[in-house]
């Protein structure tokens, strides 16, 4: 019988396909700038940011707290919401409830809402906390139970669960969490300001306002704004003021809607229920599922997946190529200092934002997507990396330059660098979906167009589809995780 492959070999064999795949995808890939003068767009865009224009400081003031206010009260329900469902985490159906709210992006799930509670702050606070329940009940639930098993097993038998999860499992695993919070409120506070991208009052509202109209002076602040409440996040975020931060939200922005109940009976009875189905036509449902796949699912799946695996390919080059310019084993304090800065920069921009301005230089297509996606996410595994390197031991004969780093460094953080890009290709696949919004024929591009249309029966559709493909791509990075004996711990980015 012949032996399983080594991890080691396992990776590279992993990697290779990858890249076999990635190259592939490049005759379907629309490559194409279709915009008339790029360089002179790009002169006037940078234009822009050297000579910002201050724009009226109540409106800014209103957008950063509009940004931040849906930030906190979306992440602390989700962690709420994820904390029970992590307590019940080993049972199959809370595994699939969690999988599954996660696996649709806030956008859609912003889109959903508007249709029920119109642009209203609930809507804006529960787009964020159901994708990131989701993400919260797997982390949480995972540190659970990758605890000491040790003072589980000293309890006595019968105890309850919330018992357990107050007395044992929060105790064991509450630095972890508070960690991964923190994160998690950087990532909704991205998510928050590309809210106001289909008309919610954050600072995504005015860039996308501003830009589309080539006013790049005015957007400079509030892109400004943006960028330096997420670079001094570690500063401002702590843990004693967090319950100050979201009672001022709460006054600032309380998360209320009106509801029309006829409306949102009619949504669930009516309106989601497939064409043929509202007047009894079950023969035609067949018909109606094969139409929307020729038209637009299958086209859907095969441009996301091109374009997250396209992308996948450019981040990890990205990534190989930026992670050692942090480190102190490669350059000097002034290029680290510039790295450092190009890094947080990169991972605080959201991928929606960078693809929505590079389509403003380039035209419509799939380069603007492919740089954005790739710049955010090369920009959060070079980090990661950057930092691992700084905390490698090596010898004293080790060699410099090149030789260090592809026959030392890269060989030794290989596995971790294989880790990080797995999960942020699970990350790729979803944000590749929802960059249809902005034109891109990938999922999100028909989901879109069919809440425009007010198709709802085939938005409905395409939304599971897209769950569907974020819930295999997670189960099959996470099986193959396993095979390369990669950490789980990569997750926690």
């Amino acid at each position: 019988m012949k032996a399983e492959p080594q991890p080691a070999r396992a990776m590279v064999h992993g990697s290779l396909l990858f890249v076999l795949l990635a190259l592939l995808c490049l005759p379907w890939a629309d490559l194409s700038v279709t915009a008339v003068d790029p360089w002179t767009e790009l002169g006037r865009l940078a234009g822009g940011l050297l000579q910002p224009t201050l724009p009226d400081l109540s409106t800014l003031a209103s957008a950063v707290a509009n940004t931040l206010a849906f930030a906190l009260q979306g992440v602390a329900l989700g962690a709420v919401l994820g904390l029970l469902l992590a307590a019940g985490y080993r049972r199959g159906a809370i595994r699939r409830l969690a999988a599954g709210v996660r696996a649709v992006h806030e956008l859609f799930w912003a889109l959903l809402f508007i249709q029920l509670l119109g642009l209203s702050a609930l809507t804006g606070v529960l787009a964020i906390a159901l994708p990131y329940a989701g993400t919260f009940a797997k982390i949480f639930g995972e540190l659970f139970e990758e605890a000491d098993p040790a003072p589980e097993q000293a309890l006595p038998p019968g105890l309850s669960w919330l018992s357990r999860l107050v007395y044992l499992q929060l105790p064991l695993c509450w630095r972890q969490m508070a960690t991964y919070t923190g994160y998690r409120l950087e990532c909704g506070i991205r998510s928050s300001a590309v809210l106001g991208f289909i008309g919610l009052p954050t600072l995504g509202y005015h860039l996308e306002s501003l830009l589309r109209q080539g006013y790049y002076d005015e957007a400079a602040s509030f892109f400004y704004a943006l960028v330096l409440i997420i670079a001094t996040l570690k500063w401002w975020l702590s843990p004693r003021l967090l319950p100050l931060y979201l009672l001022a939200s709460l006054w600032w922005l309380p998360p209320l809607a009106s509801f029309n109940w006829a409306l949102m009976a009619r949504f669930f009875t009516e309106d989601i229920v497939p064409a043929p189905l509202r007047i009894g036509d079950w023969a035609g449902l067949w018909p109606w599922l094969q139409g929307l796949w020729v038209q637009q699912i299958g086209p859907g799946l095969f441009n996301t997946l091109v374009l997250a695996l396209l992308a996948l390919l450019v981040t990890a080059l990205l990534a190989l190529l930026w992670f050692p310019a942090i480190s102190r084993r490669f350059g000097n304090r002034l290029t680290r200092t510039g790295s450092h800065g190009w890094l947080v920069l990169m991972r605080s921009l959201p991928e929606y934002l960078l693809a929505f301005i590079g389509m403003l230089l380039l035209g419509p297509g799939m380069l603007p997507a492919i740089l954005a996606l790739s710049l955010h996410n090369g920009a959060i595994i070079a980090h990661l990396l950057g930092h691992h390197l700084n905390t490698l031991t090596v010898r004293e004969d080790a060699p410099q330059g090149g030789n260090l780093y592809f026959f030392e460094v890269l060989p030794r953080l290989y596995r971790a660098f294989m880790a990080y890009s797995l999960y942020r290709f699970e990350n790729l696949i979803r944000e590749t979906a929802i960059l249809g919004m902005l034109g891109i024929p990938t999922l999100g591009f028909f989901i879109d167009s069919a809440f425009s249309e007010f198709r709802f029966d085939r938005a409905m559709v395409l939304l599971l589809v897209c769950a569907g493909l974020n819930m295999l791509v997670d189960s099959l990075a996470r099986r193959l995780r396993r095979r390369l004996h990669l950490s789980s711990r990569a997750q926690m980015l």
